[in-house]
């Protein structure tokens, strides 16, 4: 692990801090998720709920979680044994790699990625094979030709992030069965990173992987509520899969955290099953603030990528004459009093994603406006 170091999102928020810039880089939402939600975590606190749940997790929310999954998608899982609750996604996704990879295996992910994937690839003595996306007619995508030309006799899994972080694109249909019928031909596991399922924009719909034929029981569907219901400090997920992968997943993630937090569980249940409303209205809002943010941008004179869900907006920043991400989010806060994230570091291949530059739009309306404001500097200093 000595390469990985401090991650990006820790060295540019606290960047943010020290300069008293606007943090338009680390993706949390500066507002709260639904108050009676909220009110379930204070009242679970008060009534006791403080002392270690299941190992699997509280079956309320396993329950809640198996009847989201057959509500929106059609889904059956087994809140007895197929529903993992996990300490956020960002653990499940350790814990799915180390259970299902041996070393020396092979895990495809799109580059770029999140950067826990590599970490967590690297913890599982394994090796991180990168398939990039590019952009093409305005949204990001991948070469299928690329793709297959990545699966080795050592690949063991193909890691799929969609709704995509950072890119903000959501695989169409057509897509996922690229990768559906790949993972057959060749016997692959998927580990589905969904986060972002319910945040997606201008009418797309998010199809997760496990609903395409054959795929269910060879997927690993990860989820959590922070994103959401934004609660990202919650640290709320979990796992639906076969019972085999749910149980292999826990006997790595009972040593990693043994279980996660009582009361968020229960307000969680809560809200899969009573705030969907207000998650059709923070959906709604989200894509107002995207087309704020994706209008300064471009009077701000950086090229822009629609996305279609997540919290993010790419750019690429060489029509303003610059052509190093990282250089240029490191100087931000002098230029600028802004900070972003320089997407080149979620790359296999840096030079790939040098002139990319990701924004957070989960921010409010008076947040993005003097980011835009601020931002014109660039253009006009």
């Amino acid at each position: 692990m000595r390469s990985f170091g401090t991650t990006i999102f820790a060295e540019m928020s606290a960047l943010a801090a020290q300069t008293g810039s606007i943090n338009l880089g680390q993706g949390f939402p500066d507002t709260d998720g639904p108050a009676a939600m909220l009110d379930r975590a204070v009242r679970a606190v008060l009534s006791g709920a403080n002392q270690y749940p299941p190992g699997p997790g509280l079956l309320e929310l396993r329950q809640a979680v198996s009847e989201h999954r057959r509500e929106h998608y059609g889904l059956g899982y087994d809140p007895a044994g197929e529903v993992l609750v996990t300490v956020g996604a960002t653990e499940a996704i350790a814990a799915a790699v180390l259970a299902l990879c041996e070393p020396g295996d092979e895990v495809i992910a799109f580059e770029p990625y999140y950067d826990s994937y590599a970490a967590s690839v690297a913890l599982a003595q394994a090796r991180l094979v990168g398939v990039t996306l590019r952009p093409l007619g305005g949204r990001f995508t991948f070469d299928p030709g690329e793709l297959r030309a990545a699966v080795t006799p050592r690949t063991r899994a193909i890691l799929v992030n969609s709704p995509h972080n950072p890119t903000g694109t959501v695989l169409t249909r057509d897509e996922l069965a690229v990768i559906a019928e790949l993972c057959q031909e060749r016997d692959l596991v998927a580990i589905t990173d969904e986060v972002y399922e319910h945040l997606t924009f201008d009418g797309v719909e998010h199809v997760p992987l496990a609903t395409l034929p054959g795929m269910r029981e060879r997927t690993v569907m990860i989820s959590s509520a922070g994103k959401t219901f934004s609660v990202t400090g919650w640290k709320t997920g979990w796992v639906c899969a076969p019972a085999p992968f749910v149980t292999a997943v826990q006997t790595v993630k009972q040593f990693l955290t043994f279980t996660a937090g009582a009361p968020w569980q229960l307000a969680v249940a809560y809200g899969l099953r009573n705030e969907t409303g207000w998650v059709s209205a923070l959906r709604a809002g989200l894509q107002d603030k995207r087309d704020r943010l994706m209008a300064g941008l471009s009077a701000a004179g950086f090229e822009v990528f629609r996305p279609s869900g997540t919290y993010f907006v790419q750019t690429d920043i060489r029509p303003l004459g610059f052509t190093d991400g990282l250089e240029l989010c490191r100087r931000l806060p002098e230029l600028a009093g802004v900070v972003a994230i320089p997407t080149q570091v979620f790359y296999d291949h840096p030079e790939r994603g040098s002139h990319f530059v990701r924004f957070a739009f989960c921010k409010k309306d008076e947040v993005i406006d003097e980011a835009v404001t601020r931002l014109k500097r660039l253009s006009t200093g």
